[in-house]
């Protein structure tokens, strides 16, 4: 999706961002009946749908799809916010949305293997049983790979491919009735749900700056310049630097 402008038929390069001030006063309005509120709420968190399908993209879905079911995740989020909690609407939002995606995604669930994926398999499978008749042993990777004349990596994604799934549900361990499940041995520690959400609230507080402020912090933060680097290249004082890189990380807390 890098470089992709245009999802069903949005800019998403020119989608409004709202201030949580806005957001709440925008549903206070739609809660009210207000239809005009509604509309402004939904197209000024596009952006919001955004972020979330890009976890979700690299899975062979179409981006235009992932997009409208979001939508549909945030329009439950407006509809059912409620307004007299202490939450911003993106803490509540993005679990809504991400739960109606991941729902299109397990009613639509099929897994696709491309035919030229299937072709290679078999050709690996070809092979696999010409090199046991010839050797009486398993062949390697690295043997397969030369025997084919194909790259290591296309031999192991081609056989992956073909590999019956396992499901997160099934039992590999039982004793006394205490079955133990795949998915009780799956845990990642890199990519949790509050990792994930507090990277969408950065992204969100970022958003909110102004051009100068966010380059003064991806030359600060991202390339590692100095103040002083920092004011030579911007054409500021290092104190105007200094000022405006701890005004920036001030709003981007309050934000977060």
């Amino acid at each position: 999706m890098q470089g992709k402008v245009e999802i069903c038929g949005v800019n998403t390069s020119k989608l409004k961002v709202l201030r949580n001030e806005e957001t709440m006063a925008l549903l206070r309005r739609a809660k009210e009946g207000d239809k005009e509120a509604r509309e402004q709420l939904i197209s000024g968190n596009l952006r919001l749908v955004l972020s979330v399908i890009q976890k979700f993209m690299g899975r062979g879905e179409n981006a235009d799809d992932l997009f409208q079911v979001g939508c549909v995740g945030l329009i439950k989020a407006i509809d059912n916010f409620d307004i007299n909690q202490p939450v911003r609407f993106s803490t509540y939002g993005v679990p809504m949305i991400v739960g109606e995606i991941r729902r299109y995604l397990r009613d639509n669930s099929s897994i696709r293997v491309s035919r030229s994926m299937r072709d290679t398999a078999y050709k690996v499978m070809q092979a696999r049983e010409r090199l046991m008749a010839q050797t009486q042993r398993e062949p390697t990777v690295e043997q397969l790979a030369k025997e084919l004349d194909i790259p290591r990596e296309d031999v192991v994604f081609a056989m992956e491919a073909i590999t019956d799934p396992v499901s997160l549900f099934d039992p590999v361990y039982s004793d006394s009735g205490d079955t133990v499940c795949v998915m009780d041995q799956v845990k990642d520690n890199k990519n949790t749900d509050e990792q994930w959400l507090e990277q969408i609230a950065l992204k969100d507080a970022l958003d909110r700056l102004g051009e100068r402020e966010k380059h003064i912090l991806a030359l600060r933060f991202y390339e590692g310049k100095t103040q002083m680097e920092v004011s030579a290249e911007v054409g500021i004082s290092q104190a105007q630097v200094s000022r405006l890189e701890k005004n920036a990380l001030k709003t981007i807390k309050k934000n977060i």
